[in-house]
């Protein structure tokens, strides 16, 4: 004779080791204990882990930099010692903008910055590609340019 519980194996949490019921194909005894998995394979992930200190450092930069302007249209100038006390990693920026005048700007996602003389650093936002076309970061520095020694 046939008995169905004889083919049935005890199956277990993957998180906790309880036994589980239900669906054959069950795993985890309830949706904490599948998060919970879940977020562990995550934490021990060094690729990940790697990215995700790597996006920290961009969006800490963007945040400080973003700080910096009292509004969007704005411009600062502020020391490269300020930068680095308010936590500014230099190392890590979205991308690198050059002028046609050579002057090389350092971007983090929409905020940039501008080197110059003495460490101090023009801080920018990019221009939107709605806004208007004197007001990008060349419009800033032109201006701040006309208005100081540097």
């Amino acid at each position: 004779m046939f008995v169905m519980n004889d083919l049935i194996r005890t199956r277990y949490c993957m998180t906790c080791n309880r036994p589980l019921k239900g669906r054959i194909d069950k795993k985890f005894c309830d949706d904490g204990c599948r998060n919970s998995y879940n977020n562990q394979l995550k934490l021990h992930s060094q690729s990940n882990s790697y990215v995700r200190n790597i996006n920290n450092a961009l969006l800490k930069n963007r945040k400080i930099l973003e700080g910096l302007l009292n509004n969007p249209g704005d411009i600062a100038k502020v020391t490269r010692e300020k930068l680095l006390g308010l936590g500014f990693q230099f190392k890590y920026h979205t991308h690198i903008y050059t002028t046609k005048t050579g002057k090389t700007y350092t971007y983090c996602y929409d905020y940039g910055y501008l080197p110059l003389e003495n460490e101090w650093y023009l801080v920018v936002k990019r221009k939107q590609p709605d806004e208007p076309r004197n007001s990008g970061p060349q419009a800033h520095l032109n201006s701040e340019l006309r208005n100081s020694n540097v």
